[in-house]
């Protein structure tokens, strides 16, 4: 697969790319993102399963969100 975008991907397959990246190997019992505020990835990327938000638009609302106005790069 040669794009990740919406328009060239099945739902399927953006469920697949979502699982593929969060996989670190550690497992999630080993990660303290969801229960320090991070929030379960699978909901925070579900609108770009389900077709209606790329990948980048999710990560620049959650970027801006953690940032609150502050200058952090």
């Amino acid at each position: 697969m040669s794009s990740i975008l919406i328009k060239d991907t099945t739902k399927e397959e953006r469920e697949q790319i979502i699982r593929a990246s969060l996989d670190c190997g550690g497992g999630c019992e080993n990660c303290s993102s969801c229960w320090l505020g991070g929030g379960s990835p699978w909901e925070i990327y579900q609108d770009y399963i389900d077709g209606k938000k790329e990948i980048a638009e999710i990560n620049a609302e959650y970027m801006d969100r953690y940032r609150q106005g502050r200058k952090i790069l």
